[in-house]
């Protein structure tokens, strides 16, 4: 096949050869890898060289949908997607070519004009959240999206203080750094003031935990005896954040922001109802609900568009950006227009958020992730009028109707404006990608192969998230719980790398493997992905 070169000077006897790919990459015929890590180290900030991953840098040269190709010609599976960012595909054909029609129609002007790619995408991103969660702020980054959040936050209730998770990562801004509570990402100077940090309700490395704590189709080793509906951690991490509210902040406060599953802490998840108990304590301190949907937006969950959903929770505000546009710069705060109202106080004004070209862009990759969860592997596609987005539906009343399976709920219905089809047959082909679907089928088989390697390999601690948004936490041993050192994740890491797989790391000691690749990756892919790293974990328990 075309394009199998690997990133392997040696190839393990039982490693199956990577899944095929027929793009051929452009020969690369640029600045040799000796005078771009000397200009990295000379006229680049100086942290770009400490962030570097790997020992032998990866120097990528092109990519397509889910493969990244260096400046040698090897082939890479990207599980990592640039941070969570690539959502639908690397150079994904069809917003390549929403791209270049724009450029050549126009690039930029300012929100001082009216242009339609801003009016045509804030109108197309709303409608995929719930009431009363309509009007949108378009930014740059997630960072700057979170930023404006604090600020509407502080305006709207009045109040001051902001709680966020310990292990949270919401932004690299002197204010969004308050909000961040992970030392590696902290400067020692004066940061955002009123941000208290409680305890992360942590199933897993946290002092309480179970057995069926999780939303996920992967729970933890540890045993509980809960009844059925009970969960003894949660009311424990509630009582956490009650005696958090009791000590450390005013009685009135402005926020509470939470990623539905943490990102950069780790694939991190909270007990099943801990949100929903929050949010509640929260506002009756007069403060708003902030859901940080930075990465797990966009169906990367799979069973939901939004994180919040596998909550059943609805914030007052959302925040978003890496997935939203593909990796072109854009972000986003929706909030309600009570929220919103407050804002025209005085003027705001982002020279860049909503640009012509990043709403377009947007909007194209949104339009390829616009299809509903399928529960039976290609059983139906639904499609719903606007005012049924994220909704419930009860299908039981259609049981042992001729050709409709039993499903049970379904829930986060998806929007088809053009039509209202219901129960159409596996056969018909479904609206553009489906990503929400990959996230949901591939995300899991993963989560339960690798769940398999966990039950074998005594280091692997823990397997945990939904859909495309997954993390493998490394442990000296399962009955420690203690973090694998940082020399030991590197060596795994960078075998890994060396066969051919891109993954990424996180959690508060480095001590998670994060996989958040682009959401077109297949089954096979993945196969390829658990040899991988069977054998770069099998290959470091016999060194050790």
């Amino acid at each position: 096949a075309v394009c199998q070169k690997l990133a392997l000077k040696y190839r393990p006897a039982d490693l199956p050869e990577m899944p095929a790919c027929s793009f051929k990459p452009e020969e690369y015929k640029g600045m040799s890898k000796e005078q771009m890590m000397e200009i990295r180290r000379q006229n680049c900030n100086p942290v770009t060289m400490k962030i570097t991953y790997y020992k032998k840098p990866v120097f990528i040269h092109q990519g397509y949908m889910q493969w990244l190709w260096d400046v040698d010609g090897r082939r890479y599976l990207d599980l990592f997607a640039g941070v969570a960012t690539v959502s639908v595909g690397h150079c994904h054909p069809k917003v390549t070519a929403a791209v270049e029609r724009q450029l050549k129609r126009l690039w930029h002007t300012t929100n001082i004009y009216v242009h339609p790619t801003l009016h045509e995408y804030c109108e197309k991103l709303a409608s995929y959240l719930p009431d009363p969660l309509k009007v949108v702020y378009l930014t740059n980054s997630g960072s700057e999206a979170n930023d404006l959040a604090m600020l509407m936050a502080r305006l709207y209730t009045g109040n001051f203080d902001i709680i966020t998770f310990r292990g949270s990562y919401h932004g690299g801004t002197q204010q969004t750094m308050g909000l961040t509570s992970n030392s590696p990402y902290k400067y020692p100077i004066a940061t955002s003031s009123g941000c208290t940090n409680t305890m992360c309700p942590d199933v897993f490395r946290g002092p309480w935990g179970g057995s069926h704590c999780r939303d996920s189709p992967v729970q933890t080793i540890r045993d509980c005896s809960c009844a059925q509906g009970h969960c003894m951690a949660n009311e424990k991490y509630i009582g956490q954040l009650k005696e958090m509210f009791a000590t450390s902040v005013p009685s009135r406060v402005a926020a509470f922001f939470g990623e539905p599953i943490q990102g950069m802490g780790g694939a991190v998840q909270y007990p099943k109802n801990y949100l929903k108990e929050a949010y509640k304590l929260v506002r009756e301190r007069g403060g708003v609900c902030i859901a940080d949907e930075v990465q797990t937006g966009f169906g990367r969950t799979g069973t939901h568009f939004w994180g919040f959903q596998g909550h059943d929770v609805i914030p007052d505000m959302v925040t978003m950006a890496k997935g939203i546009g593909n990796g072109f710069p854009i972000g986003a705060v929706v909030t309600t227009p009570e929220i919103a109202a407050c804002f025209a106080r005085a003027f705001h004004f982002n020279t860049f958020g909503g640009s012509p070209l990043a709403c377009a862009v947007a909007s194209s990759v949104l339009d390829q992730k616009n299809i509903p969860i399928d529960p039976h592997n290609g059983g139906l596609v639904i499609s719903a009028l606007p005012n049924m987005v994220n909704t419930i539906i009860q299908f039981n009343s259609f049981k042992g109707v001729t050709g409709i399976p039993d499903i049970g709920w379904f829930t986060g219905v998806h929007v088809n404006y053009y039509n209202l089809n219901w129960w159409i047959p596996t056969q018909q082909t479904i609206k553009e990608d489906g990503t929400q679907q990959i996230s949901h089928d591939v995300g899991t088989y993963l989560m339960t192969e690798v769940a398999k390697l966990r039950d074998k390999y005594e280091i692997i601690g823990d397997v945990r998230g939904k859909g495309l948004q997954i993390g493998v936490e490394m442990v000296k041993d399962k009955a420690s719980r203690d973090p694998l050192p940082p020399e030991a994740m590197s060596e795994i890491f960078e075998d890994i790398k060396d066969m051919g797989v891109l993954i990424g790391k996180g959690g508060v000691y480095g001590q998670t493997f994060r996989i958040q690749p682009p959401m077109c990756i297949t089954k096979n892919d993945v196969d390829f992905f658990l040899a991988v790293f069977k054998t770069a974990v099998h290959s470091y328990m016999e060194r050790k």
